[in-house]
């Protein structure tokens, strides 16, 4: 039977080098290396080369005051990571084969000194055949990162955005640079002799009629004579069935009229989940290969608002028949080194959303394409998920490439995240990426969202149009017509699916009678409004800095400049805030304010608006 070992659980050393000096050395092992700049630390995997260095000691924690500033020489580095694999794992005869589910971003693959792989892009599993350059004993795994992309954060030009990594620990609106190197998801070797599931399609749907579940499962195999598919709710078995490998192949396995109970997004109902398991057996009945999913029953589709004008888009989501307001935020990644965010901080945060009642969640294109439990957890809590691929606004210019190199690197990428998420029953629509616009003459700018017709966007939509037909893509968010809801364009007809406002114009109260009282959006995807962190916190995090004045002439605060409202709240009071904690009173309560007028808002004009996410 094939054997999955994770070598995550192995002891892990990772050394650093000026770039290219590790290819001059004769021996293969980083502990004899004379050239290593930083000689060998420890190091989990998963895990990134920034976290190891600052449980070294050598490296300053970049959250405290301008420290980042400080860490941003690992990034002109060469990094190795190395771990020695089990004798008893790389059995001669069968084949070995490595799976990094995340890499972050560029190198090579070394086994016994052999360079055997070269790798570049984070969203995609690399996959590397390990028998034919094993040895009898002390085989020697190297992952080499050389240095990443130089500048891939905002301000730039998205149209020159050609690798494929995350954009937000570069610098973005609400975070400084770390731009994290490392290994951000498992690796595992995978063992088998000669027989195994190679690809594998699972979908479901809801009869909301019957309320009976339907169930396809396709895919394909090497080797093997039959696939059992076996659907199981807990010790009960609802539906087992065995099929020849070709049939397989050729039709997969329908089912319908299925005992279930149906899914529902957190507030509506239980998140009832089962398990899929999928066996590949040889003639005589044995397990050869085993996969599992764990799957849930809904169905959605998604119908005009109340009093639309004619021609929208449909923004009113129903779940199992019933209209569902979509409540919830935008999904920011928890760290910048994300590599080193563990399960249960998942979900303490996911948990937290689940508690304050929100039943959605937005992958913004500018994070990453998130790891395996942020959505088995999502499946848990009800959490549905608009997952964006990672194309993004810049601000010098808003729409992706449209070049064929690069439009085919980014159709492999959605095919590799369609596969491996399809089958989640927390997903509710795939989109494009965040903010990808042009002005209204078509030149680069903002204000006209893009939509199907761009390049990139029509083939990403192909592809999940061919591999997920039954789930909505949306080429961009916002889709428009307009990229936001101004006054002006109101009882027009023309704000279907907006971003904004972020930020409160005058008092609460003034731009709820200004603004909210007439909004006719369908949809609003990102909303915000500013707000400093509490006062222990920013004395924690500060440094040597002093904590006021919080104003731009402050270099703790000009960190990250975008939401910064000193100068409000001198206009408003007529003085500086007297101190920190003034001011963080004043500004929290000011963002409490604009963002429960603005949910209120939505709340009351369902279902003539679809719903809002913060």
């Amino acid at each position: 039977m094939k054997q999955i070992y994770d070598l995550g659980e192995l002891e892990w050393q990772l050394a650093g080098f000026d770039p290219n000096t590790w290819r001059m050395g004769r021996t293969m092992e980083i502990g004899a290396a004379p050239t290593a700049m930083i000689p060998p630390i420890p190091v989990d995997v998963p895990g990134s080369v920034q976290k190891a260095l600052l449980d070294a000691g050598l490296l300053p924690d970049w959250n405290i005051g301008l420290n980042a500033r400080l860490c941003e020489w690992v990034e002109n580095r060469h990094w190795i990571f190395e771990t020695m694999i089990p004798d008893d794992w790389m059995k001669a005869g069968r084949v070995c084969k490595l799976r990094c589910d995340g890499l972050d971003y560029n190198g090579v693959i070394r086994l016994n000194g052999e360079e055997i792989h070269t790798f570049r892009g984070a969203w995609i599993p690399h996959v590397v055949a390990l028998a034919p350059h094993r040895r009898d004993t002390g085989n020697v795994l190297q992952i080499i990162f050389e240095t990443p992309p130089r500048w891939l954060g905002t301000p730039g030009w998205s149209t020159q955005i050609t690798e494929w990594k995350a954009r937000f620990n570069y610098t973005w609106d609400w975070i400084q640079r770390c731009v994290q190197i490392g290994i951000w998801d498992s690796v595992t070797l995978e063992v088998y002799d000669d027989a195994e599931m190679e690809t594998l399609d699972v979908s479901t749907d809801l009869d909301i009629e019957s309320k009976k579940g339907s169930l396809r499962v396709s895919g394909t195999a090497a080797g093997g004579k039959t696939i059992r598919i076996h659907l199981v709710d807990g010790e009960s078995s609802i539906r087992v069935d065995e099929i020849a490998v070709d049939a397989f192949h050729a039709d997969g396995v329908a089912w319908t009229d299925l005992d279930i109970e149906a899914w529902w997004p957190n507030g509506d109902g239980d998140q009832q989940l089962y398990d899929l398991v999928i066996e590949l057996l040889d003639g005589d009945g044995a397990t050869l290969d085993r996969v599992e999913r764990r799957i849930g029953f809904k169905h959605v589709e998604w119908t005009a608002c109340e009093g639309a004008p004619e021609g929208a888009d449909p923004w009113l989501c129903v779940v199992n028949g019933r209209p569902i307001f979509l409540r919830g935020i935008n999904w920011s990644p928890i760290r910048p080194n994300f590599a080193d965010v563990p399960e249960p901080a998942y979900r303490l945060r996911l948990e937290q959303y689940r508690d304050l009642n929100m039943n959605t969640l937005r992958t913004n294109g500018c994070g990453l394409q998130d790891k395996q439990c942020f959505y088995d957890l999502c499946d848990e809590l009800g959490l549905l998920v608009w997952h964006d691929f990672p194309l993004s606004s810049s601000g010098l210019d808003n729409h992706p490439p449209d070049d064929e190199a690069s439009i085919s690197s980014m159709a492999e990428i959605v095919t590799s995240v369609v596969q491996r998420r399809r089958h989640h029953a927390c997903l509710l629509c795939w989109c494009g990426g965040n903010e990808l616009q042009m002005a209204d003459d078509d030149s680069p700018g903002i204000g006209r969202p893009l939509d199907g017709s761009h390049p990139m966007l029509r083939r990403m939509g192909e592809v999940v149009s061919e591999l997920d037909p039954d789930r909505r893509f949306i080429a961009t968010s916002p889709i428009g017509p307009h990229f936001t809801a101004g006054t002006s364009r109101f009882g027009k007809g023309v704000h279907w699916e907006v971003h904004g406002p972020w930020k409160l114009e005058g008092t609460a109260e003034e731009f709820k009678r200004a603004y909210w009282d007439r909004d006719d959006a369908l949809f609003r995807s990102e909303v915000g409004a500013p707000g400093p962190s509490d006062a222990a916190m920013t004395r924690r995090y500060k440094g040597d800095c002093d904590e006021m004045p919080a104003s731009l002439e402050n270099p703790l605060w000009r960190r990250t400049a975008w939401w910064i409202e000193w100068d409000t709240y001198i206009e408003e009071k007529g003085r500086e805030p007297e101190s920190l904690e003034e001011y963080v009173a004043w500004g929290q309560q000011r963002q409490a304010d604009a963002l429960r007028i603005a949910a209120q808002s939505c709340v009351d004009r369902f279902p003539r608006i679809g719903g809002i996410l913060i």
